[in-house]
């Protein structure tokens, strides 16, 4: 179904950048892969993320927020806004760690998602803490506010434009013949040329990548919501000089379709997932020029053993269940897990450079 209507757009208004493609099978409002009723994340769905592995994830986010909200002086109304929950496990992870903490009654639970289906799984998997919880389609319904926002392999599914060196640099188009979908190459759009002189980014002959330019907008809407605070950002990518290097030859764009990774977005359209990794240099340098402060960045392994994993561990796991636990434990720390794929990043707004436990272990800034 959808697949024919992205070909009655093109037959009717021609060629669309790949970027489009990738809007519309993942967002289109009745048949967008995220926006679908039966959309499942997790091990009966098409890919898993770290609250899938175990709940020490959401508490080690959880005691990192602790310290933000005792560096803004512990204030009465703290919002704490996820951008796209998923099954709402992480926000039950976190919520629950808190519950016998002082920074309970000051939390206010924020989630802005756009699929109404989820919002429901999400409200069951927050019944313990629902007078806590409030929902929002859009950021465009949010007031200013001081807090902290939290996102979690969030910015690795914004729609991006496809480029390929083939004497200069082209974009990828999507064109059909009435039946099928296929590439074509064309004239790069401004910005994308733009975004490669930004960041230095020389591709060799036959090179393929991606460019992500909604992160920007949506750095640009968060630094204009919030007046006070923290931007967590959790997800899978590199610096610039590595994203851009011939170590990536074809770029990383990834399909999932039932835990089964494929390379073709032009099948099972809006039944699988599309995704690519996040340049995090190009997170550090829009926070910059839009007034943030750039706190910390480190793998996710490192980051969570910083915050104190011995402490979560004893608070949440008993003796008897030790073994079990920790496996999953391992999953989010370890390099052959998450732990070395996932990195963490975190900016600031407010008065003085606060300096945070989670990246006591190795604060890696200076490598974006």
């Amino acid at each position: 179904m959808l697949k024919n209507i992205i070909i009655q757009n093109i037959l009717k208004n021609g060629p669309i950048t790949f970027e489009t493609f990738m809007e519309i099978t993942l967002y289109d409002p009745q048949y967008g892969y995220y926006m679908r009723e039966d959309t499942v994340i997790g091990r009966e769905g098409d890919f898993y993320t770290a609250p899938h592995l175990h709940r020490a994830f959401g508490a080690a986010l959880m005691k990192q927020i602790e310290e933000c909200w005792h560096y803004m002086k512990k204030p009465d109304d703290f919002i704490l806004l996820e951008m796209g929950a998923g099954m709402g496990y992480l926000a039950k992870d976190i919520l629950d760690y808190a519950k016998n903490k002082e920074i309970y009654k000051s939390l206010k639970y924020t989630i802005v998602e756009l699929n109404p289906h989820l919002i429901k799984r999400q409200a069951e998997a927050l019944k313990d803490h629902i007078e806590k919880v409030k929902w929002y389609k859009s950021m465009d319904e949010l007031m200013p506010f001081r807090g902290c926002l939290i996102s979690n392999e969030l910015l690795d599914s914004f729609p991006v434009h496809l480029v390929t060196a083939n004497n200069g640099i082209k974009e990828i188009y999507v064109d059909t013949d009435g039946n099928e979908l296929f590439e074509i190459e064309g004239e790069p759009k401004r910005e994308v040329i733009e975004y490669l002189k930004e960041f230095s980014i020389d591709l060799t002959e036959g090179m393929r990548t991606e460019v992500n330019l909604r992160i920007k907008n949506w750095l640009k809407k968060v630094s204009s919501l919030l007046v006070e605070g923290f931007i967590i950002t959790v997800d899978y990518g590199y610096p610039a000089w590595q994203y851009y290097s011939e170590e990536y030859p074809q770029g990383t764009l990834q399909c999932y379709y039932k835990h089964q990774k494929t390379d073709n977005p032009y099948i099972n359209i809006g039944l699988q997932d599309i995704t690519s990794h996040v340049n995090f240099s190009s997170l550090k340098k829009w926070a910059e020029e839009m007034g943030l402060k750039n706190i910390g960045y480190t793998t996710q392994g490192r980051f969570i053993i910083s915050v104190g994993i011995d402490e979560i561990i004893e608070e949440l796991i008993k003796p008897e269940d030790y073994a079990f636990e920790v496996a999953g434990i391992k999953s989010l720390i370890l390099p052959s897990g998450m732990g070395e794929s996932h990195k963490i990043i975190v900016h600031y707004k407010g008065g003085g450079n606060p300096v945070l436990r989670g990246f006591r272990l190795r604060n890696e800034l200076s490598k974006l």
